[in-house]
């Protein structure tokens, strides 16, 4: 789709992702702070996984009396262990889904 774009189409879509394009630093910052929330996840547009994360989290310090929230705690724990080392990935997965973005709107324009 991007190599279809004039030169000129193309400096305006990468105009476009360098203002919104996502970045890894501020993914890592949100995932050492605010992990067991989901916050990074929401950050890189995976709104669904981050929402289930929060979910269990939650879910898991309630019921963390009744000895099952060990259970939630332990699959956020791990899940965000695993996240530590897949967020350069998701990132530049999120970055090229916004270059696409961009370039069908620029291909729509031409019309």
């Amino acid at each position: 789709m991007y190599s279809q774009l004039s030169n000129e189409e193309k400096m305006l879509v990468n105009s476009e992702v360098a203002n919104n394009k996502k970045s890894v630093g501020v993914s890592y910052l949100l995932w050492f702070f605010l992990s067991s929330l989901g916050i990074h996840r929401m950050y890189l547009g995976r709104k669904g996984s981050g929402i289930t994360l929060l979910v269990l989290s939650v879910l898991g310090w309630i019921t963390l009396a009744f000895f099952i929230g060990w259970i939630f705690l332990l699959v956020v724990g791990v899940w965000v262990l695993v996240d530590a080392f897949l967020l350069p990935g998701i990132v530049k997965k999120a970055n090229d889904d916004l270059t696409e973005e961009y370039a069908k709107k620029a291909l729509a324009g031409r019309a």
